[in-house]
Parts: structure tokens; C-alpha cells; sequence
């Protein structure tokens, strides 16, 4: 068979039925039924739905990278859900006509293991709800090293390429506008409004605009660091907003409105805390002191869908400043 490859640099010849057979063997008998005989797993059941650590989840049965933390969204059904696959070429769709409906099935470009379906009902850029089963996938933490069958053609040093994305978080106010802007950032892969280093689980915007579960509006900013450092993200994050404004920003009151830098690596930490010294020493405030928080970061909880680039979706006007 001529071999294919799919332009992200993975090979995606389709594997022969022996070979397919072989890797099922190896399976647990629940991963076998979803992936062999087109199974769906009960809602809220699989071990993947809560996982919010960065990373690639690759096809259980081949070892094909299919999709990306970067691209996973809260969508409620009860299953893992992305908006997009981590290559298209990776996905296979196939019109399913079973249990008395017409669906798009989605298969792994390489086995052609059953993963799942696509819906037309997600979220923005692509308008999709990639819905999967836990146990059709394999999530491997970013930096991992992947194993031969996960990785490019030409190796890649050992993850695949699409980690070469750093993740970074800021709350500076409302995060309608924080991640309209940061969108809009050379270099910014992508932002997503959510909730961070409060102590409820799964927190609501209604639970939060209470005041008491200690969480703050926070815009997760995933981005190239060879196309954008973090330096001009903090740059740009203190350029939207009054670093100076405690437990508030313009209009908006209350703890869930403060400023803060959640931090994943000590790198970013040593960053953020050297830039508010420079800005302090700089006077560009004036006497007033900086309360930007420099805290370790926490479970991010993506906020609900109608919060995501809000003011591009209804036109809003908003106090945060254009850093671009």
C-alpha cells in the first residue's frame, strides 16, 4: 500500500486487518468493545472526562495522536469532547445510520478503531463537538516521551509536535475582554474563559459571582514561545488592565474580579515577579501598589460556553485595553 502521511508528519497508512487484530488482542475487554465493535461507554463514566492536564490523547489501539488538551471543552454530554482534532488527517468520519438515527461516526485514520462521533452543536472556532470515548483514547502528559508509533516521521524529540504550545493563565477583571485580546495576540494559539484557584469543583458562573467559592475570572492563553514569549504576554496582560484595582476592575467588584498571575513552572514565576518589580520601580503607577496575585495555578474550570469569545459573538464594548 502506498504510504500516506498526514500534515502534521505522521504516518497514517491505513494497517492491515492482521496487524489491527494483533494490537486489539492486546486490549482490555471494555477499550476492545468501543474500539472493535463500535461500543459507546456510559455518560460520565469514562476516566478521561475530567482530565485537565496538558497533553496528547493518541488512539488506544494504534498510538495515533488525535487529539489535543489544547482543544478539549467542557460540553456537558458526559464524554470527553473536543472542538477540534489534533490533525484532520488523523480522523476518519463515516455516516452511521444505526439505533434509528443518521450520525457521523469518527475513526481513527490509521486502525480505523471506532472513537466515537462528531455533532455539529460545539463550540467556536469550528462550530464541532468532537464526542469521545474515554476508552478509545490514551492521554500522555506534555513533555512525556511518546512511544515509535506516536511521534512524526522524523522522531521529534520525543513528543509530538503539536506540544510545542506553552499554556500560561491570567485574571485581570471580566474575562470577556482578557480573552478577546488575547485571541488576538501574534503567536496566541488560542484563549478560553474559565474559572481558577477557587475550592469548588466544577464551579458555575452563578456559584462564582457569589463571592464565595474564592475563584477568579481567568483567561487560559495557549501559545507558540517561538512566535511569543511570556514576557510580552505579561507585557500585554498589564496593559489591559489596573494591576493596581483590588478585588476589582472598572465596573466590576468582588474577589472573583481580582488581578493575578497563576503560574505553572518556576519559570513563570520568576518572570511575572520580576516584571511587577520593574513596574513598580518604572512609577508607571504612580503611589499606587500593585495587588496583582503571583500564585501557583490551580484546576482550570472552562467557563460556560456562552462566555467564550463573547464580546466577537454579541459586539460588546469593553474597558480593557488593545495591547497589539
Amino acid at each position: 500500500m502506498t504510504p500516506r502521511h498526514s500534515k502534521s508528519g505522521f504516518d497514517i497508512t491505513p494497517l492491515s486487518r492482521d496487524a489491527v487484530a494483533k494490537l486489539a488482542a492486546k486490549l482490555d475487554p471494555e477499550a476492545y468493545r468501543i474500539t472493535q465493535k463500535a461500543g459507546t461507554e456510559p455518560a460520565f463514566c469514562g476516566n478521561l472526562l475530567d482530565n485537565h492536564k496538558d497533553g496528547v490523547y493518541v488512539c488506544v489501539v494504534c498510538g495515533l495522536p488525535l487529539f489535543s488538551s489544547h482543544h478539549k471543552f467542557n460540553s456537558g454530554t458526559g464524554w470527553p469532547s473536543f472542538y477540534q482534532p489534533f490533525d484532520p488527517d488523523h480522523v476518519v468520519r463515516k455516516t452511521d445510520a444505526g439505533f434509528g438515527m443518521v450520525r457521523t461516526e469518527i475513526l481513527c485514520a490509521r486502525c480505523g478503531s471506532h472513537l466515537g462521533h462528531v455533532f455539529d452543536d460545539g463550540p467556536r472556532p469550528t462550530g464541532e463537538r468532537y464526542c469521545l470515548n474515554s476508552a478509545a483514547l490514551k492521554f500522555y502528559d506534555k513533555g512525556a516521551q511518546l512511544p515509535p508509533e506516536s511521534l512524526p516521521i522524523n522522531g521529534g524529540g520525543g513528543t509530538a509536535k503539536a506540544e510545542t504550545t506553552a499554556v500560561a493563565y491570567f485574571a485581570g477583571g471580566c474575562f470577556w475582554g482578557v480573552e478577546h485580546y488575547f485571541h488576538r495576540g501574534p503567536g496566541v494559539v488560542d484563549a478560553v474563559s474559565g474559572y481558577m484557584q477557587g475550592h469548588v469543583d466544577h464551579p458555575s458562573y452563578r456559584q462564582v459571582c457569589t463571592d464565595t467559592t474564592g475563584h477568579a475570572e481567568t483567561v487560559k492563553v495557549t501559545y507558540d514561545p517561538a512566535k511569543i514569549t511570556y514576557r510580552r504576554l505579561l507585557e500585554a496582560f498589564f496593559t489591559m488592565h489596573d494591576p493596581t484595582q483590588m478585588n476589582r476592575q472598572g465596573p466590576d467588584f468582588g474577589e472573583q474580579y481580582r488581578s493575578g498571575i497563576w503560574y505553572v513552572n518556576e519559570d513563570q514565576k520568576r518572570e511575572a515577579e520580576e516584571y511587577i518589580k520593574e513596574l513598580t520601580a518604572s512609577g508607571r503607577y504612580g503611589s499606587r501598589k500593585i495587588v496583582t496575585q503571583v500564585e501557583a495555578a490551580k484546576t482550570f474550570w472552562p467557563a460556560e460556553e456562552y462566555h467564550q469569545e463573547y464580546i466577537a459573538k454579541n459586539g460588546a464594548s469593553c474597558h480593557v485595553k488593545d495591547p497589539w
